[in-house]
């Protein structure tokens, strides 16, 4: 059975300002999506599946789907503040969405089969998929058999500002904790750091293995996640900013024992628009690419 991938494409792109998820960077005009989309189908993977905002579902299939007809099928769900389970109701001054693992669960009712979580607006790298796409591929005889596509903070850094990572802990391949960093950025010796829970600086050692949010799954994720989602409502239904990360899930899986997740090694390197400053860099970086042949343009002819 191909796994799906499932594409993480409800955000707005705050920092970036407006849909940069349709942003045309590559020479054609394709966008960051559709290079993962293709690398996802070179790599193996045999259907996609895009989680976005209902009041972009228009734009979105104008300017997006309608290029992949006949290269692979393709599913659209839906994330909404108010997708909350039974019980609860979603606080009328609440517009922060519920976060990365909220996104996830919207694909329950048409993921079956092993899948693959990207960002939309993050560039991976063929290999990332490649790897990643032979890990769901095989055989899974157990629940909580789980993998992620792990990548050196040093290799997922901007210029121009801060970045969101998951840092990892690994033993044995297998990965020990997961914490989601909210501001890595350069400090002014071009040291990688974060601001920690008590507000102190943190280094980084540019080979961290961080989270850029290429997990691997399957179907029981959902009923995990369904759960876990409950308790953190209980916890923080009435904070206005509070989110329900994908790395939460991950940490109380593994140290319940109800999962294990394998960290792929890739050689590729991320790149994306976090800021505007970002995207002069990307679309001279697609450029390149295409001029050596690793990707043809248009992309879907």
């Amino acid at each position: 059975m191909k796994p799906t991938l499932f594409v993480l494409a409800a955000g707005m792109g705050s920092r970036y300002g407006g849909l940069k998820q349709l942003d045309a960077l590559g020479p054609s005009g394709e966008t960051i999506m559709d290079y993962s989309i293709y690398d996802a189908i070179k790599a193996g993977f045999g259907k996609i599946v895009f989680v976005i905002r209902k009041d972009f579902e228009q734009d979105f299939r104008e300017k997006v789907l309608g290029k992949y007809e006949g290269h692979i099928p393709v599913e659209v769900v839906f994330q909404a503040t108010t997708d909350l389970p039974e019980g609860y109701t979603c606080p009328a001054d609440r517009t922060k969405p519920w976060g990365t693992n909220h996104a996830v669960l919207m694909g329950k009712s048409v993921i079956k089969e092993p899948f693959a979580v990207i960002n939309a607006d993050d560039f991976y790298g063929r290999n990332a998929f490649e790897v990643i796409a032979k890990e769901l591929s095989r055989e899974h005889t157990a629940p909580g058999d789980y993998c992620m596509v792990g990548f050196r903070v040093g290799n997922t850094m901007t210029e121009n500002g801060s970045v969101a990572r998951g840092v990892c802990s690994t033993k044995d391949g297998l990965l020990t904790s997961v914490v989601e960093r909210t501001a890595i950025s350069y400090n002014p010796d071009h040291e990688i750091v974060f601001t920690d829970e008590n507000g102190e600086e943190q280094k980084l050692d540019p080979m961290t293995p961080v989270s850029m949010n290429l997990w691997g799954f399957t179907p029981e994720y959902f009923e995990y996640s369904e759960n876990e989602f409950k308790k953190f409502l209980d916890a923080n239904l009435d904070k206005p900013k509070a989110e329900f990360f994908i790395p939460l899930v991950i940490d109380t899986l593994i140290n319940s024992g109800k999962a294990t997740v394998k960290v792929l090694d890739t050689d590729s390197k991320w790149f994306g628009v976090t800021y505007a400053a970002d995207r002069p860099a990307v679309v001279e970086k697609f450029a390149e690419l295409t001029e050596q042949g690793v990707y043809p343009s248009p992309l879907f002819a």
